[in-house]
């Protein structure tokens, strides 16, 4: 039977086996590349649409199982790799030159920890192997420098022969730009509308990104300027809006959400943050401080995912304090469990509207 087992008969026993956020087959998808036979062992190359996929070991046992099925089979080796799609373009929007997505993490309000959600989701995509940058365009608040341990770093402005070309600062892998990089500690940012859009669009444009999977936009509360240039200028894969339980946070995050909405930008779902508080000294207890189930509730009226649930922890705080992200810092704590799995749930909905 050794004479059945060929390349076309691999990639038939594989047809039905489906990514189960695309819901297509991977064969059909040219997931399953580079199919070698030595005897019986089959090898072949498995091309998932983002390195942080959530399900990738699911994913490879049903590859080996199906595989498995022929006959003379007796090894099943899988080499895993990500390529991460290519964000469709959107009508008089200018995209990036060598980044595939662009993402928004905004929220209605300030201090619902929006920040905090973005750096630690970057950090997290990175770590799972995607190559990441971060706008932090709170300018009149830039505090993504510090929690991502640069707040002494500075950018370096090169003339490339059309312009002035910033270099991003870099740590934990992702590269970030910020206000904080271009002016002092303690200098206020007193700007009026034009000068914020003009910044923001040389933070897209004027910046060597490189080659990206993800851009994130870390976005100052509210819907004011900074969302409608954002908006205006990229195509956009989504905005996440971050919100805690409270009332006057979730009437804000509605108001966030619709603006987007509005705008043509899908939402990719709301992120609850903290949810509930866990002492330290009491690691099996929580305390709902700011109310409970608000995140959900707004999820399923506005009909849209509720990503996750982070909690708060002292550590997440002084995580961010120190310039080292939960996620790095303590990564078998809640919150940053939370957060990880929060980020692989973003770029399986990224992924799937690339390719929907």
């Amino acid at each position: 039977m050794s004479e059945m087992l060929d390349s076309s008969a691999v990639l038939e026993v594989l047809r039905p086996v489906q990514d189960p956020e695309l819901r297509k087959s991977l064969v059909e998808l040219n997931m399953i590349r580079n199919v070698k036979i030595d005897g019986g062992k089959v090898s072949f190359t498995l091309v998932l649409t983002t390195p942080a996929c959530p399900l990738r070991e699911f994913i490879v046992e049903d590859c080996q199982k199906a595989v498995k099925q022929l006959p003379g089979v007796q090894d099943v080796v899988v080499d895993v790799t990500a390529e991460t799609p290519q964000q469709k373009g959107v009508p008089d929007r200018q995209g990036i030159a060598g980044v595939k997505n662009i993402l928004a993490i905004s929220s209605g309000k300030g201090g619902v920890g929006k920040s905090t959600v973005a750096v630690n989701v970057a950090v997290a995509l990175a770590q799972a192997g995607a190559k990441v940058g971060l706008i932090d365009a709170d300018i009149y608040g830039p505090n993504a420098p510090t929690m991502l341990g640069l707040a002494d770093a500075k950018v370096t402005v090169r003339n490339d022969g059309k312009g002035e070309i910033l270099e991003p600062a870099f740590n934990y892998g992702v590269k970030l730009v910020s206000m904080g990089f271009l002016i002092d500690k303690d200098q206020p940012v007193i700007w009026r509308g034009p000068m914020l859009n003009g910044i923001i669009r040389q933070f897209l444009y004027q910046v060597q990104w490189g080659e990206l999977d993800y851009l994130i936009v870390d976005m100052p509360p509210g819907t004011g300027d900074a969302q409608l240039t954002l908006t205006q200028a990229v195509p956009m894969a989504g905005v996440v809006i971050v919100t805690t339980p409270q009332n006057v946070a979730l009437l804000d995050s509605r108001k966030g959400l619709k603006m987007f909405q509005q705008m043509g930008v899908p939402v990719l779902g709301i992120v609850e943050n903290m949810s509930y508080f866990i002492p330290p000294d009491m690691p099996d207890r929580q305390y709902d401080i700011f109310g409970s189930g608000g995140g959900e509730k707004t999820s399923q009226e506005l009909g849209v995912p509720l990503l996750g649930c982070v909690p708060l922890e002292i550590t997440l705080r002084e995580g961010g304090d120190a310039g080292i992200p939960v996620v790095i810092a303590e990564p078998d704590s809640a919150s940053a469990k939370a957060l990880r799995a929060i980020a692989e749930r973003i770029a399986g909905k990224v992924s799937v509207a690339a390719l929907a």
